[in-house]
């Protein structure tokens, strides 16, 4: 074929589908700046954990280790080690260790088996996060474009491209962004049925909701979702209206389509619909427990001796409850779904605005959100939900409750957790503020009598989101907004909202370039990673409070000066007041440098 043929075919082929390369073009960009913050950062605390439990999830088909979290995302992103084919130490004995210690002394031995191997291993299992990520973006345009249109589905995507905690956490071996890509899929695959019910999306909704439960355990909220869409069209589905209604938006092509295929439907009566519930749980349990390696067993004599330590009052319900569903789901995930009940249970050590509680605050993912997304998608979510509640409410536009209300479940459901330990944990609700929005700036684009106004404005969102992703680059975990002022994020926030271990390459560089091979330190996942680098590591915690390092160098994290991820309980640090205060006497002090926003280095000794 000529050239100027295929130039022309080319041509043709993107002005038909201008939209999608637009699209794809802005998930290349993420790509690119995705896999250059990979090549700068070293794995997260989290990941030095998931990594060497997902290899042993699928190698072994054992689930003991890391059961806090479901395994499909961490055996994802290990699928290279299948062929670099690490060192592979085995577990501790299960009898007499409890899922923790299982857990911890795996990695240790795992990291030390394989340290001819860290930056493959690290390289690679990261890289697998990255095709999740566009994933959920294409998803976004996809289903922003199904409610209000090409343009909408657009500024979606853009504004999801430029957002720096989405950016932080792309690249992560974790389940924040995969939670997100499973819920809005769940959103997506119950919509599509509810539009047109029949067997084959009743299977996809299914398949859906079992990827979810799967990705992370703060998914189960689609069942209560799943079990009210279910008696809603059970109820509907009783006295069908004699005129199909139109309830998609114009957005969507096949609305008026897919209305007269539900009237159709529900004329049928309920027997489909409840032949479709059980093809749905089918579909579900299967899943589960193809991930699980169709795997059942007992719990360990250990972690029967975990659940009574933790639930002594109903520790014996909770064992027959056990032994009845665990014929069904696979034993190993209701355990960890159990650990995620304790872990909210009893809290965890966090910080907000200065204050530091065990058990969190209500209000926690809003200020957060507030201090850690960027100034003009922050003005745009809010002014995009009332908005889109006012269409809802005073219009009648049913396709705003597809973006409020899956959005409300799931911010509802945040504001009673008593784990306030990042702002990644609420990821699953973003999707749903850039679709809406999208669908405010479309809107606007709209608008005849101010056009020039309007591209102005856009500009400056848009401009603006461009600017922080590329200042802050590639240091999006710290990041905070102006809102925080020019203190560092520390002051207001902790844990993984402002250290996580990933500037450990950065500090040992400096170090070994001025001949240092030993630093004090307390550092987020340091005491694993920087060994790695042929840095030791010497544990600023095993001193005696106020006690001067031998070292010349002292490197603290952003969070223990915080406080709130302080160990407390031994001498020095036997109140929440003395643990959270340890290192009050590096908090106005000048550091020589600082890493990523994250590892302040202080020089001790000249």
């Amino acid at each position: 074929m000529a050239p100027g043929r295929v130039l022309e075919m080319l041509k043709q082929f993107v002005l038909a589908h201008r939209a999608e390369v637009v699209c794809a073009c802005l998930l290349l960009l993420m790509a690119i700046n995705l896999f250059a913050a990979i090549s700068r950062k070293s794995i997260t605390n989290d990941e030095i954990v998931h990594i060497p439990a997902g290899y042993y999830h699928l190698v072994a088909g054992d689930f003991h280790l890391n059961n806090e979290h479901p395994p499909l995302v961490k055996m994802w992103a290990v699928l290279p080690l299948l062929f670099i084919q690490p060192e592979e130490p085995s577990a501790l004995d299960a009898r007499h260790e409890g899922f923790m210690e299982r857990t911890w002394g795996f990695h240790q031995r795992f990291w030390q088996a394989n340290r001819a191997r860290f930056g493959s291993i690290t390289f690679w299992t990261r890289a697998m996060m990255v095709p999740l990520t566009l994933t959920l973006g294409a998803l976004i345009f996809i289903y922003s474009r199904k409610l209000f249109g090409e343009t909408a589905g657009l500024f979606a995507v853009a504004l999801y491209v430029f957002e720096p905690t989405v950016l932080a956490h792309g690249r992560v071996v974790h389940t924040d962004v995969p939670a997100a890509l499973a819920y809005l899929l769940f959103i997506f695959a119950l919509h599509s049925y509810g539009n047109a019910p029949s067997v084959k999306r009743a299977l996809l909704l299914g398949l859906a909701c079992g990827i979810a439960l799967v990705t992370k355990f703060s998914m189960i909220v689609i069942g209560p979702v799943l079990a009210l869409a279910a008696v809603a069209l059970f109820c509907v589905s009783q006295a069908p209206s004699s005129s199909p209604q139109r309830s998609c938006s114009p957005g969507d092509p096949g609305s008026l389509r897919s209305a007269g295929a539900l009237h159709k439907w529900l004329g049928q009566g309920r027997k489909q619909l409840l032949l479709h519930a059980v093809l749905v749980v089918a579909v579900v349990l299967f899943l589960v427990n193809a991930v699980y390696d169709f795997q059942s067993p007992a719990l360990e004599a250990s972690d029967v001796r975990w659940v009574k330590m933790m639930s002594e009052p109903l520790f014996g319900s909770l064992m027959k409850g056990l032994a009845v569903v665990s014929k069904l789901v696979p034993t190993y995930f209701l355990f960890g779904l159990y650990n995620i009940v304790i872990h909210n249970q009893y809290g965890h050590s966090a910080s907000l605005l200065g204050a530091h509680n065990d058990l969190g605050w209500w209000y926690y993912f809003p200020v957060a959100f507030a201090l850690k997304t960027t100034i003009p998608f922050l003005l745009l979510s809010i002014a995009a939900l009332v908005w889109s509640l006012y269409r809802l409410v005073m219009t009648r536009e049913r396709v705003f409750a597809f973006v409020l209300v899956p959005f409300g479940i799931y911010l509802a459901i945040s504001l009673t957790s008593h784990i306030n330990i990042g702002i990644r944990h609420l990821l699953p609700a973003y999707p749903f503020l850039f679709i809406a929005s999208g669908a405010l700036l479309d809107r606007l684009l709209r608008v005849e009598h101010a056009r020039r106004a309007v591209f102005l404005f856009l500009a400056l969102i848009l401009g603006w989101m461009a600017y922080e992703a590329v200042r802050s680059f590639p240091d999006y975990i710290p990041y905070t907004n102006q809102l925080a002022g020019r203190q560092p994020g520390w002051r207001n926030l902790s844990d993984s909202n402002v250290e996580w271990g990933d500037d450990m390459g950065e500090l040992a560089t400096y170090l070994k370039a001025r001949g240092e091979t030993r630093v004090t330190a307390v550092l987020s996942a340091g005491w694993s990673t920087l060994t790695q680098y042929d840095v030791e590591y010497v544990d600023l915690l095993s001193l005696p409070a106020g006690a001067t390092p031998d070292t010349r160098y002292v490197a603290i994290g952003a969070s223990f000066l915080n406080g709130s991820t302080v160990p407390g309980g031994v001498d020095g640090r036997e109140t929440t007041e003395k643990r959270t205060n340890f290192f009050a006497r590096y908090r106005d002090r000048q550091p020589e440098i600082v890493f990523g926003g994250s590892i302040y280095l202080y020089r001790i000794r000249e």
